[in-house]
């Protein structure tokens, strides 16, 4: 039963995410060996096909390899945290509940909102990434589309005060397509899903590992010197250009939340989707590491600022079809990664929508697919008009500051529940222990995770906050003005709606309090 409380801090009680999670509607139909696909096919995209050459070429060098490592341990820590709160909680809202069950409403819905923004941001970098491979790979056979349709309305120049935004009369029409085919496969159903992103999956990896074993007896070791270029100010090179594209490339960790999502779907999720978080994990860092160190030895860091830099290492070789076949195996992958990320945002919103603090359409499932189809094409359209405005550099950077403040709250979430519930079965709970002070357990992985994100988070919000006072406005608006909304919304109707909050208030009716008829309505 929910609490009597109807502020805003009202919490849902476990009792009710597991009777949710009982009756969502959605088939379970995925198991492990699925869900550590979904994971990868989640992680293994835009991060190595496309951000790599990015932050090779703009912040870390050769070292670009140091920064998959440490965007990677930060991850492990909050990947434990997912897991333990998954075995839990297994829920299609991840953070999102997770975060209603101990912080309350208000939180849960800041933090859904930021979820559902990072997965729209994420699928719009995806899509122009997606755009970025397609478009080389026709040019390779001399079809070269309009600038026009080919190029963003907003674009990243680097100059020599760093990264500034220009805007230009023109749209990415490939990548707003390209998130159109993945709605039409996702309103199909989960088990379609599932299936054509195996087959994505297998494909990419297969072309991933085919290019580090083709290109390591080609590397120069000559183009990882200097490994660590010297810092030329702020955060272009040395340490700080180290963090800052640990800081980029770790957005592409998101698929954390794409897997702790599919646990409405997934047969045995107490078991399963901590096999899926914690294995998607560990073979997407080995594969972005591998791939790093072979593309910088191909050919100089400073050559890979573009938007296909895995196939700029494979030409620089002189074979122009292991090139294409690189391209082609880059689309697979970020077409899986698409995929799956549209999926778990779908999810996100339709786990908000049941609660009522979105309006009903969004919590409907279609009577023959069995899917949250109105709900999937709603956010891809988002999606797919930031995929035709914004450049991917900008996008990334509200990506990953958002997955950074996702992150620390799920962390903070395993210390509430410890606290609260130390006698909650767990099949899963993270490793190395933790004290109690005054009562609150204080968890060292937690704990970790939580530093690990705040570490991630700072040189992003840096950059954002020194480009405002430059005069580049468009990331640090564009946040402000979506939170805005986002408050809006929670206070004209989802606190108005909020089916606990309705629930509570008739609760306290019926015990004889002092709540009447009127104030019910008007909940």
């Amino acid at each position: 039963m929910p609490r009597a409380d109807t502020g805003l801090f009202i919490r849902k009680s476990l009792d009710s995410v597991r009777s949710d999670a009982a009756n969502t509607g959605l088939r379970r139909s995925l198991g492990p060996i699925q869900l550590v696909l979904v994971g990868i096919g989640c992680i293994i995209g835009a991060g190595v096909y496309v951000m790599t050459g990015t932050a090779a070429a703009n912040y870390a060098g050769p070292a670009v390899i140091i920064s998959f490592m440490i965007a990677g341990l930060a991850c492990a820590f909050i990947g434990l945290c997912y897991a333990e709160l998954s075995s839990v909680l297994p829920v299609s809202g991840a953070s999102y509940t997770y975060a209603y069950v101990s912080l309350g409403e208000v939180i849960a819905w800041a933090l859904g909102w930021m979820v559902m923004l990072e997965f729209g941001l994420a699928g719009a970098a995806l899509a122009v990434g997606f755009s970025g491979y397609l478009q080389s790979l026709l040019a390779d056979f001399g079809i070269h589309l309009p600038s026009a349709l080919a190029n963003s309305f907003v674009r990243g120049e680097l100059g020599p005060h760093g990264m500034s935004f220009v805007t230009a009369p023109s749209i990415n029409l490939i990548a707003a397509l390209s998130l159109a085919v993945v709605t039409g496969v996702l309103v199909r159903g989960v088990k379609h899903s599932v299936a054509v992103n195996t087959f994505l999956v297998i494909v990419k990896v297969g072309v991933l590992i085919g290019f580090v074993a083709f290109g390591v007896s080609h590397v120069d070791v000559a183009n990882w010197t200097p490994f660590l270029p010297a810092n030329e100010g702020g955060f272009r090179y040395g340490i700080p250009g180290v963090f800052r594209a640990a800081s980029i490339l770790f957005f592409a960790y998101l698929g954390f939340e794409a897997v702790a999502t599919a646990a409405s779907e997934a047969r045995n999720p107490q078991r399963d989707i901590p096999v899926g978080i914690l294995g998607a994990l560990f073979v997407s860092t080995i594969v972005y590491i591998a791939v790093g160190l072979v593309m910088t030895g191909l050919v100089s860091y400073h050559e890979l600022d573009v938007a296909d830099p895995i196939a700029v290492a494979v030409s620089a070789i002189g074979l122009p079809v292991v090139a294409v076949l690189v391209k082609v195996g880059a689309l697979t992958g970020l077409a899986s990664v698409l995929l799956v990320n549209t999926y778990g945002q779908s999810r996100v919103c339709f786990a908000i929508a049941c609660d009522g603090l979105l309006p009903a359409r969004f919590a409907r499932v279609h009577p023959r697919f069995s899917t949250p189809a109105f709900t999937t094409i709603v956010i891809a359209s988002i999606s797919a008009t930031a995929a035709a405005l914004l450049p991917i550099t900008l996008l990334a950077d509200l990506v990953s500051l958002g997955t950074a403040l996702i992150f620390t709250v799920v962390a903070i979430s395993v210390m509430w529940l410890r606290t609260t519930n130390p006698d909650l079965p767990r099949p899963f709970k993270v490793p190395l222990g933790g004290v109690r002070i005054r009562g609150i357990w204080i968890g060292t992985v937690p704990v970790l995770a939580i530093l690990a994100s705040l570490t991630m988070m700072a040189p992003v919000l840096t950059d954002i906050l020194s480009k405002a006072l430059d005069g580049e406005w468009i990331p640090s608006t564009i946040l402000l003005v979506y939170l805005a909304l986002g408050a809006v919304i929670y206070w004209s109707y989802g606190h108005r709606n909020s089916r606990m909050r309705m629930t509570a208030l008739a609760l306290r009716a019926s015990a004889g309090s002092t709540v009447d008829g009127p104030q019910l309505r008007k909940a």
